[in-house]
């Protein structure tokens, strides 16, 4: 392609407070509800779009705020009539965490479409574009707005001569606009300058730049890559600004005011916009977490915010904060181990977790996770840069990597997937809800059809005002030797025999259960049962060889032996979920299968005796 050169005119504004925002900060919480009455002022900025939907608002949804993802859709197309409505899509994996057939993909875009997305943002976490082409032959079959997302990361192999190749394929394959999409905030001005000096040379496309506030560059970024070609930049209102979010809307808007590339967007709009957000902000505070600010550690490892934050709760689960720069240091590590992916769902999940399990086992690669395996076996694409043999020898042994695109070898599935919830599901909506996430779309649908759909409990939003004496909100434990400061941020209503409080220790969230004594049963000393499954379990702890345990909180996936069944060491006996990852347990010695205390969707704690072998 002959290099391009566009007269720059006015910075056009995406702004992310509907759903990259709060997915930074408040863990994808917000509730539609919270978005609705500030849509008609969000309708007169003049935005070029705004980001409602796709990312983890899909799961989010459907898993914590017990909402139809797709009524948020049509409610916020019906409160925005006059605005682009912009999603994020996965390429091949849509919003979920594997690859969908072709089939399910276009059903897909075409309900996206006509429920109210106009433009498609499609990225793949590997760079491999051989996954994005289904979905943009989709979206321009629909006559929607595709942009092309590159997944910008740093690595040896990873140069502005291999982005501008990927961006010359994109256009070729027919994409709108393209989009530099830094989601770990490894992006620098120096950097931004020359890549989008080069992209503009190369494509005349309109071209986005996307880069998160995490290293406190965001800023800076866009004005450099401005200077450098870019035409598109993305925002957060200041409400929702800053830190692991973007950099904030009033301010780009006022950086670039009375220059060529004035953005035209009202100022005084904006900042009553923010008021609003400020406000709704507090209503979620228990999501917030003190890893969600300036951070210039990302640029040596690379970790995004947001998976700093779920590794922080996975490894306090685990009884291990103390390592997590143990783990820090070991991600980037792995990354080279697996030829350098960009980090960004679902890769992020993979390399995290996978050195999460190297950390704590004490021996990297004693357990691999399933994911680990199929990223391995080429299921999710190509890595750019070389995988470590012996790794690839443990987790697949002699088999051979797919060099097809991983989409060629499944078949159609729509019409099996619907036929699975006939008689639950409503609409072709709920199909591909059920296509995403089997599990927690039918729980969601069960809910919905007993009219028992709510969404977890929120606590008061906190008040300045001094707690009745006696009744401390804020003080510090020791167990075991280590200081805990808690505070207590609310509590909910009490629901079976257990009321939920939310606090945080040491800054981060949590949602403690304190069991309630039944009053007969207190008066002779009597607690009522505890819960059998996850925190309070009464299984007994790990003792002997043949105990099967797991080393990781989770959930079981599925079990695959039964009483009475012989193993032999290392066969797998379980499949758990932790960290959004799935990994086999195995047998740790041969012999009868005598006991097994658990079943599929039980929550599990580490070294708790799962399976008995004798």
């Amino acid at each position: 392609m002959t290099a391009k050169s566009v007269k720059q005119d006015k910075v056009l504004v995406t702004e992310t407070v509907l759903r990259d925002a709060h997915q930074s900060l408040l863990a994808t919480r917000m509730r539609t509800e919270d978005m609705l009455p500030i849509c008609d002022k969000l309708d007169r900025v003049g935005f070029w779009s705004l980001e409602v939907w796709g990312g983890a608002t899909f799961d989010a949804s459907l898993r914590y705020l017990k909402e139809d993802p797709w009524e948020r859709l049509r409610q916020l197309r019906s409160a925005l009539p006059n605005t682009r409505l912009q999603m994020l899509l996965r390429g091949q994996n849509l919003l979920g965490y594997r690859h969908y057939a072709d089939d399910v993909v276009e059903a897909f875009i075409e309900r996206a479409a006509a429920n109210g997305i106009d433009v498609f943002r499609v990225f793949d976490a590997m760079n491999d574009l051989r996954n994005l082409e289904t979905s943009i032959r989709a979206v321009k079959r629909q006559g929607k707005h595709a942009q092309g997302a590159i997944s910008y990361t740093v690595s040896p192999v990873h140069t502005v001569a291999h982005f501008v190749d990927l961006a010359q394929r994109l256009a070729e394959m027919g994409c709108d606009s393209l989009c530099v999409k830094d989601m770990a905030g490894l992006l620098t001005p120096p950097r931004a300058f020359e890549l989008f000096t080069a992209l503009r040379q190369s494509v005349n496309l309109p071209l986005s730049c996307h880069s998160h506030d995490t290293a406190g560059l965001s800023a800076m970024n866009h004005l450099r890559a401005i200077d450098g070609g870019a035409n598109m930049i993305d925002t957060a209102v200041s409400a929702l600004c800053c830190g692991t979010s973007h950099a904030a809307t009033e301010s780009m808007v006022a950086a670039l005011r009375d220059t060529p590339q004035d953005t035209g967007l009202d100022l005084q709009l904006l900042q009553e916009i923010a008021s609003y957000f400020r406000e709704v902000r507090k209503k979620y505070a228990q999501f917030e977490s003190e890893f969600t600010g300036i951070d210039t550690r990302v640029q040596s490892n690379q970790v995004p915010g947001g998976m700093v934050s779920n590794l922080v709760n996975q490894l306090r689960d685990q009884g291990a904060l103390d390592r997590l720069d143990e783990v820090l240091a070991e991600i980037p590590r792995v990354r080279a181990d697996f030829g350098y992916p960009p980090l960004v769902t679902p890769t992020s999940q993979i390399v995290g977790t996978q050195a999460v399990f190297n950390v704590l086992t004490g021996k990297r690669y004693h357990t691999i996770t399933n994911e680990t395996k199929n990223y391995l076996l080429g299921l999710y694409g190509q890595p750019l840069g070389k995988v470590n043999p012996e790794l690839r020898r443990l987790a697949i042994g002699d088999a051979t990597p797919v060099s097809e695109r991983p989409a060629d070898r499944l078949a159609p599935e729509l019409n099996r997937l619907a036929e699975a919830v006939q008689g639950v599901a409503h609409s072709p909506e709920d199909v591909l809800s059920y296509a995403l996430f089997p599990e927690i779309a039918l729980k969601f649908f069960e809910a919905r059809a007993a009219g028992r759909l709510a969404p977890e409990p929120l606590p008061p939003v906190p008040v300045e005002a001094p707690a009745p004496q006696g009744t401390p909100t804020e003080f510090s434990v020791t167990m075991h030797g280590e200081n805990y400061h808690i505070r207590i941020l609310g509590t909910g209503h009490p629901h079976a025999a257990q009321r939920p409080y939310f606090v945080t220790v040491d800054g981060l969230p949590e949602e403690v259960y304190v069991e309630i004594l039944d009053t007969a049963s207190a008066a002779e000393g009597e607690a009522a049962p505890a819960r059998a499954r996850g925190k309070g379990s009464r299984r007994p702890q790990a003792s002997r060889a043949g105990h099967v345990a797991t080393f990781m909180p989770g959930t079981i996936v599925d079990v695959l032996v039964r009483e009475g069944d012989t193993v032999k060491a290392g066969d797998p006996v379980l499949v758990t979920e932790a960290m959004k990852m799935e990994s086999e347990v195995q047998a740790p010695i041969s012999g009868k299968v005598v006991a097994v205390h658990v079943a599929k969707g039980d929550a599990v704690n580490p070294d708790e005796v799962l399976v008995e072998i004798e």
